[in-house]
């Protein structure tokens, strides 16, 4: 049932409300009436077979995918780096906003050296035995790349939670994105930019779904969707879909529009950072639509085709 009365599905943790709230009041900005609808964490809900059969997957996406096929909700909010690459049958994209920053950063707890602070910034290789959380594979194996003797330690939790652990811990530092800290005002200024490490396809980006056959959320949403970003985040993910990644595996992509170019960066590691893999190259905009896959094709002749074969016989 469709209404004029936007229900926007979020999840409770901080930086989720702060996303769905710019939604609503991008929405408001355009005289839609809209609301918050708060969904529990998916262990909370009754999750039927007949859903799974329709390809609801995602741990960070799967309880709002269900709230929408269910007609509780009329959109979602997610962060798109979360959001699987195959949407469930009956949910469509509606918009995918500016992006903010892609980059990753290092948030340290104010005992690095500015030698160690330089040669982390600029990812000059050391033989430095650093201790490092994140929990995310990708993050560890680019890092383990740079850092072979790093200890990695796992560092779950929200943002206020894994910001908390870094500030009690011994550890050099902890991996985040920058854009999750900055949209909250939670960036310490004990953190570096880490301009080396290349980001999960589509990092940076919010992404708002919608049932396919409503057509008013779709209709209201259009206005927010920012092409160059939608275009950009696409290609990343095409690349994901063609190396067959997930959230879960060491893949990393940047696409960048300048003028009437798009920048195209990707690679993949093996979880332990022995082997890398990488591909740059440079598109027209009509070559777009096929820029992710272009380049996933290429980095899979050149030897990415080993490293898929190994990440399929070991999965994580």
């Amino acid at each position: 049932m469709q209404t004029n009365h936007i229900r926007i599905g979020t999840r409770d943790s901080q930086l989720a409300v702060w996303q769905a709230s710019l939604v609503k009041r991008l929405l408001e900005q355009n005289g839609h009436k809209a609301e918050l609808v708060y969904i529990k964490s998916e262990g909370d809900i009754d999750l039927t077979t007949p859903l799974y059969a329709m390809g609801v997957q995602g741990v960070f996406t799967r309880s709002l995918d269900i709230a929408l096929l269910n007609n509780k909700i009329d959109i979602a909010v997610h962060s798109m780096k979360d959001v699987p690459v195959q949407l469930p049958q009956g949910i469509v994209q509606a918009a995918v906003l500016k992006r903010a920053s892609h980059r990753d950063i290092l948030v340290h707890a104010g005992r690095l050296s500015e030698d160690t602070i330089r040669i982390l910034k600029a990812g000059t290789p050391s033989e430095e035995a650093f201790i490092i959380a994140t929990s995310s594979i990708r993050r560890k194996a680019q890092w383990l790349h740079r850092y072979p003797n790093t200890t990695i330690e796992n560092l779950r939790g929200n943002v206020n939670t894994r910001l908390q652990k870094v500030a009690q811990s011994q550890w050099h530092g902890a991996i985040f994105a920058a854009a999750g800290l900055e949209r909250i005002s939670l960036r310490p200024e004990e953190s570096l930019d880490l301009d080396w490490m290349l980001p999960a396809p589509a990092q940076g980006a919010i992404m708002v779904v919608s049932q396919a056959d409503n057509n008013y959320a779709l209709e209201a949403c259009a206005p927010l969707n920012d092409v160059p970003t939608a275009v950009c985040v696409k290609a990343e993910r095409d690349f994901l879909t063609a190396l067959m990644g997930g959230c879960s595996t060491p893949i990393s992509a940047l696409a960048q529009m300048k003028e009437d170019k798009i920048l195209f960066k990707g690679n993949i590691v093996t979880p332990d950072g022995k082997e890398k893999v990488e591909v740059e190259k440079i598109f027209s905009l009509q070559e777009a639509t096929q820029a992710g896959t272009i380049a996933a094709t290429e980095l899979l002749k050149y030897g990415g085709s080993n490293i898929v074969n190994k990440l399929s016989d070991n999965p994580h």
